[in-house]
């Protein structure tokens, strides 16, 4: 039988809470770093020796994550059981990619068949664009690809799209509007020959004001250009509920489904991604991602924590947030390729579990998901990681790096190549971390260490390496949720400053905060 109860409500917890701390520095050990790694899926493994996790840590984190039933839950979650209590759904995002792990892991087999019938849908588009046998309303071959969506329908895809575009050939060059702001969309729009465009319209319900607002700014720009013969709408795809406004005008070009099932932070491997990476690289390339996430969701179902990546990775998040009380986490990554999936992991995580009540809507009074935040290494190291080394707060470091460059364009420079140099980088960041200096005599050139680091790495950032990396974030984020009984797929805090600005625009609210701002035009 499935229990679900509050973290501080467990035999695990009190256990944890009894513990002594083991040090970080002790255990930072050579030992250590050889046998503290786990296969994360695909190529990517997950070494935390850097975290100070000791035998007797890691038995109470197992006790606490069978306590809790994680796998358990995680198995409901892939058979359709409806697990978002809050808006009543169930959460199908792996079923995004099941079919690429070679066996079945859903009961539901008419949600199977849905998603597969969309992803051979796109793909195919995606390759009669490629070919030219679909071209724009004024018969010229498309080039350029741009992605209209904001929250999940932009972050998680734009990260993917950064990550694989030196690697991959670019059949189309994407680009992707996201704010309201509107010099977001002048600026791409003017970037662009319209005749040779696709606008990809992301919006589950149809109904997103600011995907909205900027395809009347595409429509507004279009008209004003006054190209013979050409039909903005003939120039738009969209990605959308089967029910939405979007989807029962068929004056676009196509549209593409996705429901409600999967929220939009966790949709990069739905058509929300799937589209317009399928565009920019070919579908090969997007069904390699979703074989590596396939991988990773695989090995998400082990039961021993010391097999299971993700769940390691909840589990060590959880002792830092409520045992040592740390408040924030950095995801760092030495890849330029990934400067944007910080940003997409930030929505992932504080969107998912950032919540003060549990499953059933009642208070909890534990801390839950951390503050994230994060920028590529070596770049971050000329900005933040003063605090990081010395600052008074203590925050836990999520490195991640590749033996290999993507581009295989390198030079020696005084000695040693450029990705040698960025890696020696992320080698001596994590050792001054978990070590650091001591320098008595100096206090302002002292440094304590102590400071908690995990390290996911892999040869090269491909493809499948990529959809591995997301998916094991994914799993992490849902692990904790279950750990913490938390209802890890609304967002009821991003609701109310939508209903707000609606309310300020119709004229049904006071816009005094706006006049006091200087905020109205005029």
């Amino acid at each position: 039988m499935i229990r679900y109860q509050n973290l501080d409500q467990t035999k695990g917890f009190s256990q944890l809470k009894e513990l002594a701390i083991p040090s970080v520095v002790e255990h930072f050990t050579k030992e250590n770093l050889e046998s503290q790694s786990i296969r994360a899926g695909a190529d990517l493994t997950f070494n935390y020796a850097g975290k100070g996790i000791n035998q007797a840590l890691l038995s109470a984190l197992q006790a606490l994550a069978d306590e809790q039933q994680v796998i358990d839950k995680y198995e409901l979650l892939l058979s359709g059981e409806m697990m978002n209590t809050g808006e009543k759904r169930k959460v199908l995002h792996h079923l995004t990619r099941a079919q690429q792990a070679g066996e079945v892991l859903f009961h539901n087999e008419n949600l199977r068949h849905f998603y597969q019938q969309q992803q051979k849908r796109f793909s195919d588009f995606a390759n009669k664009v490629h070919t030219g046998e679909i071209l724009g309303s004024t018969g010229k071959k498309i080039t350029t690809v741009v992605q209209v969506g904001i929250g999940g329908s932009d972050l998680g895809p734009r990260a993917l799209y950064l990550a694989l575009q030196n690697l991959y050939l670019s059949k189309l060059e994407a680009k992707f509007i996201s704010n309201v702001d509107p010099d977001d969309a002048a600026i791409i729009i003017d970037s662009c020959d319209l005749e040779r465009t696709l606008f990809i319209l992301v919006s589950k319900s149809g109904t997103t004001q600011e995907t909205l607002a900027n395809r009347n700014f595409v429509l507004e720009a279009a008209a004003k250009q006054q190209i013979l013969n050409f039909i903005p709408n003939k120039h738009m795809v969209c990605v959308t509920s089967q029910t939405s406004p979007l989807a029962k005008d068929d004056s676009y070009l196509v549209s593409f489904f996705i429901d409600d099932f999967i929220g939009g932070r966790y949709s990069s491997t739905s058509a929300v991604g799937g589209v317009v990476l399928s565009l920019a690289f070919g579908s090969d390339v997007f069904d390699e991602l979703l074989e590596g996430a396939a991988d990773a969701d695989a090995h998400a179902r082990h039961r021993d924590i010391a097999q299971n990546a993700a769940l390691m990775d909840a589990l060590i998040g959880l002792y830092e947030r409520n045992i040592k009380g740390y408040p924030s986490t950095a995801i760092l990554p030495y890849s330029q390729a990934l400067s944007r999936f910080p940003a997409h992991l930030q929505q992932l995580d504080m969107e998912s579990n950032g919540k003060s009540v549990n499953r059933d809507a009642q208070l909890i009074s534990y801390s839950t998901g951390p503050t994230i935040f994060g920028e590529p290494g070596t770049n971050g190291q000329h900005s933040f990681y003063q605090l990081l080394h010395q600052g008074t707060d203590i925050i836990p470091l999520q490195f991640i790096g590749f033996s290999r460059s993507q581009c295989a364009v390198d030079y020696d420079f005084e000695g040693s190549t450029s990705q040698t140099k960025l890696n020696a980088n992320l080698a001596a960041q994590i050792s001054a971390f978990v070590l650091g200096k001591s320098e008595p005599s100096n206090l302002n050139k002292n440094f304590a260490g102590g400071r908690p680091a995990s390290l996911l790495y892999a040869p090269q950032l491909s493809a499948r390496t990529l959809g591995a990396l997301l998916a094991h974030y994914e799993n992490k984020v849902m692990f904790q949720g279950f750990l913490w009984n938390l209802n890890s797929f609304d967002q009821e805090g991003v609701q109310l400053g939508k209903v707000l600005a609606n309310e300020i625009l119709s004229n049904k609210a006071d816009a005094t905060i706006m006049h006091l701002f200087g905020l109205l035009e005029g």
